[in-house]
């Protein structure tokens, strides 16, 4: 790639760092993509198919973009191989899919680089000992592991660790606060409150049953219960979210890991054997008879208290973590499967399903990401409570919404006053309503860093981040702070502003108009007016042949079928969207052009129409509301023949941003 200072250098290619890749080119900047390992899409492309949402209409921008994609993948038969689309309980008549096997989520994300034009550098650690180098507040450069340093105007941390931001000296925290630091009833040591994913039997916690002097069984750590809202460093448990498979030629059957040692799962074997038989994982069906199989119960896939170093740790150090997650997981479910302490009924339920085959095929079909929950959390002027998450405290400064609980696996695994096993930390709370996430939490403080932004690791309290920490956040948050840079950037590098310098109200209408949802009460409706109850025929966008990248919205209505297209008033001259137009006999018609009008649209969009006799091109003004129910403006009778008329709309010489929803044909009065 060569020596040069890149405009936006993205560090971390998790779904957040691709979406900020890709919006930041498509606005015209010099952007490299910085990839620690080997693949993109983070935990969206490693196994999380089913997307916590939250509330789906909160959800806009190219993070919506991402799942219409991957909805468009799946409306084709041939995506299809298992099972029918039709009978499948993953397929819904929506404008977007949230459920996808891994491997199409990986596709997309790089369908998405590829066509954006985006460099990635793989497998390019950050120098965890050179770090960053800083000077007058600004990340002039980072260093990578056996690689040239990278230079850069602006910096985003993309990481689930937040390596970047601690190495460029902005404040940050691990694990939980106190209840007390900002007054909140989650946070913190909570005992009485974790009753979800509990043990429903008592469970002798020592190796020698009811000898405490014995020690306590693998998986069990000292402290008791401790006081209730007090703060520790304690991270939440980590696990692989598992691509399972019921389906007998394309499984790879659990086995026995190599270093497999029956202690590991004695509590998980005491647990079973004290009367607790229900499967121990959550398994989502995905597409194609998969799963996205995530913890579920006292003893599953979460191998608690063993994630409170990885945050902070280096790279040999997360490697030995990593392994050690995998080999516990895999040895769990071998022992379900298989070990004969378990029960009959639990071995034949779990042996049904296997690991998929034709996912994870270069890692043996085990997801190559592990699922970091939670790692560094920026502190910045801005820290997100739970305050916000239950609406007691609205800012103004929105970059995104929220939507998801307050939710936080659990953290620790204790013996309580009776003797008895315990899990601690597991919180569950909804949030009032889906909240805005405020610009200044995905920016450092001004004395720290003028030039990085930090979508993933941003600044919120421990439970407020159990909300946001959800994959479409992350890309909603990813695309806000790409836009944030391109208003930062100056036409020279001595002329760029500090990212906190922003201007927000600028801010806010790049935003809405590329989709974004900043508001609840804005949100808008996610399917607009229905086609078939229109007169005449009518040609939807995504019937349109598209040259270049138009980018799907709804942020304003009036709008058909699934929302709209818009040339992110960028690339002039070359983005296209040509309508056929399925006329069966050469007569008049009446042509009708739909638009949601807006004061930043183009006055002067070229529709050229081809007619029988020949090309004409109309001038349509879309700040200007359509006269036709707001929804259509009549473009004129023309003379159409069969197989040749079309509507062709192009971002040329235009003004503003150019919309394109749908053609309407009537037949001319005569």
């Amino acid at each position: 790639m060569g020596l040069r200072t890149w405009d936006l250098v993205v560090y971390g290619a998790t779904s957040a760092g691709v979406i900020a890749a890709v919006v930041a080119k498509r606005e015209g900047m010099a952007v490299l993509l910085v990839a620690p390992g080997r693949r993109v899409g983070g935990l969206s492309a490693g196994g999380l198919g089913a997307t916590d949402i939250g509330n789906k209409r909160a959800i806009g921008g190219v993070s919506r973009e991402f799942y219409r994609r991957v909805r468009r993948h799946y409306g084709s038969d041939q995506a299809w191989r298992q099972e029918r689309r039709d009978t499948s309980p993953t397929w819904r008549d929506e404008d977007a899919m949230w459920r996808f096997e891994p491997h199409v989520a990986e596709r997309v994300f790089h369908e998405m680089l590829v066509e954006a034009d985006v460099p990635v550098l793989l497998e390019a650690r950050l120098d965890l000992h050179r770090g960053a180098n800083v000077a007058g507040r600004r990340i002039r450069s980072i260093a990578l592991i056996e690689r040239p340093d990278v230079t850069g105007r602006f910096f985003i941390d993309a990481t689930y660790e937040g390596d970047l931001l601690a190495k460029a000296g902005v404040s940050y925290t691990v694990g939980r606060e106190s209840c007390a630091l900002h007054g909140e009833a989650l946070n913190g040591v909570q005992v009485r409150r974790s009753v979800k994913h509990q043990f429903i039997r008592n469970v002798d916690p020592y190796q020698v049953p009811g000898d405490s002097k014995s020690g306590l069984i693998r998986g069990i750590q000292t402290g008791g219960e401790q006081r209730e809202g007090a703060g520790d460093k304690r991270v939440q448990a980590y696990n692989f979210r598992m691509c399972l498979t019921d389906v007998r030629e394309n499984q790879v059957p659990f086995e026995k890991p190599d270093d497999y040692d029956p202690l590991d799962f004695e509590l998980l074997l005491r647990n079973l054997e004290a009367g607790d038989h229900r499967i121990p994982w959550n398994s989502i069906r995905m597409p194609n008879r998969k799963t996205d199989t995530n913890n579920n119960f006292a003893v599953s896939t979460d191998f608690i208290g063993m994630s409170w170093r990885w945050p902070e740790a280096g790279w040999k150090e997360r490697e030995r973590i990593f392994k050690h997650h995998r080999l516990w997981q895999q040895g769990l479910v071998w022992t379900l499967a298989n070990h004969p302490r378990s029960p009959e009924a639990v071995r034949a339920k779990v042996s049904r399903w296997g690991l998929a085959k034709d996912e994870f095929v270069e890692t043996g079909s085990w997801p190559h990401e592990l699922y970091v929950r939670e790692g560094r959390r920026m502190v910045a002027a801005c820290v997100m409570t739970e305050s916000h998450c239950l609406g007691q405290r609205i800012e103004k400064d929105a970059v995104g919404l929220a939507a998801y609980n307050m939710d936080s696996h659990n953290v620790r695994r204790y013996v309580d006053a009776n003797g008895h096993v315990r899990n601690e930390g597991d919180i569950q709370v909804p949030p009032s309503q889906p909240y805005p996430i405020a610009f200044r939490a995905i920016v450092p403080r001004r004395v720290e860093c003028e030039n990085l932004l930090v979508p993933v690791c941003l600044s919120a309290s421990h439970m407020a981040y159990g909300s946001i920490r959800m994959e479409p956040v992350f890309m909603i948050l990813g695309h806000s702070a790409a836009i944030a840079v391109t208003l930062a950037r100056g036409a020279t590098p001595g002329a760029d502003l500090a990212v906190q310098d922003v201007v927000y109200d600028a801010l806010r209408q790049r935003l809405l108009a590329q989709g974004q949802i900043l508001h609840w009460g804005t949100a808008p409706r996610v399917v607009g007016v229905d086609p078939a109850k229109i007169s005449g025929i009518v040609v939807d966008d995504e019937k349109a042949t598209l040259e270049g990248a138009w980018v799907h919205s709804m942020s304003i209505g009036p709008f058909v079928h699934r929302g709209y297209r818009h040339d992110n008033h960028t690339a002039k001259g070359s983005l296209t969207a040509t309508f056929k137009i399925p006329v069966r006999q050469r007569g008049r018609y009446r042509l009708l052009l739909a638009y949601s009008a807006h004061g930043n649209r183009a006055s002067n969009v070229p529709v050229r129409i081809r007619t029988a006799t020949g090309p004409q091109t109309v001038t349509v003004d879309q700040r200007r509301s359509p006269e036709i129910d707001s929804t259509w403006t009549d473009l004129g009778t023309f003379d159409l023949a069969p197989r040749r008329a079309t509507v062709s709309i192009s971002n040329r010489g235009t003004n503003g941003y150019v919309i394109i929803d749908a053609v309407r044909v009537v037949p001319a009065k005569n």
